[in-house]
């Protein structure tokens, strides 16, 4: 799998991209991810990526003909190419697991007050945010997606049990990951429930099914609506 992404600061990229199981795993080549800085494909001397828009308002735009220049630079045929917008669908981890199965997804990174509308149309784009906020650029939030779909593919983790029980992750049910704990046994008066250490696997897993609900009704119950109507409930 390839990664593309384009950037105005390729620097911020990079710093994440040399870490961590994305490190490890651009390492192991178990994926291969490209920065692309747009100011490259600018038809002036000073490498102007935005104007003002069209209409009046204020803010700046970034202009089509850089940044479409960078994708098409890069860009494989059957690339998937998302556009990092606050005016964009929210990335979930369901994408996350549908973004692994592409040969190419190309991120573009975007600034300022974003993106002329042709960028959109002619890349066939499609805009992506990592929720109701705005960054000062999609560099934070290219990152985050790089990272949640790195972590699913096969080898990246010591152990893919590990990633399968994620929050909101299939072997989850889409829902909240259960409590959990380690070492020491009890610290400050609080102890780890009994259960855990009892070596019952079958009352282990019980446990963690009522805690997953319970922790997903009191922080995400909108998720346990879309449990339970997937469920049939």
């Amino acid at each position: 799998m390839r990664i593309d992404l384009v950037s105005l600061f390729p620097q911020m990229c990079r710093a994440v991209l040399d870490a961590g199981v994305v490190g490890k795993a651009i390492e192991a080549k178990l994926v291969d991810v490209v920065v692309t800085d747009p100011r490259q494909f600018c038809e002036d001397r000073h490498g102007v990526v935005d104007g003002p828009p069209y209409g009046g308002g204020p803010g700046m735009i970034l202009r089509a003909p850089p940044l479409v220049m960078a994708v098409e630079s890069v860009r494989r045929s059957s690339a998937r190419v998302i556009l990092m917008s606050p005016t964009g669908a929210t990335f979930n981890q369901e994408l996350a697991q549908e973004f692994t199965e592409e040969d190419q997804l190309v991120l573009v990174c975007g600034r300022y007050k974003g993106f002329d509308e042709r960028i959109v149309e002619l890349l066939a784009a499609q805009e992506l945010s990592l929720g109701d906020f705005v960054l000062s650029g999609g560099e934070l939030a290219a990152l985050a997606v790089v990272d949640a779909v790195i972590r699913r593919i096969p080898g990246a983790l010591g152990d893919m049990d590990s990633a399968d029980g994620d929050s909101f992750s299939r072997g989850r049910e889409g829902l909240l990951d259960a409590a959990s704990y380690t070492r020491p046994p009890e610290y400050r008066g609080l102890k780890v429930p009994e259960v855990l250490l009892s070596g019952d696997h079958a009352a282990i897993d019980e446990w963690r099914r009522q805690s997953s609900l319970a922790r997903t009704r009191a922080r995400r119950p909108d998720l346990l609506d879309e449990h339970e109507n997937e469920s049939g409930k």
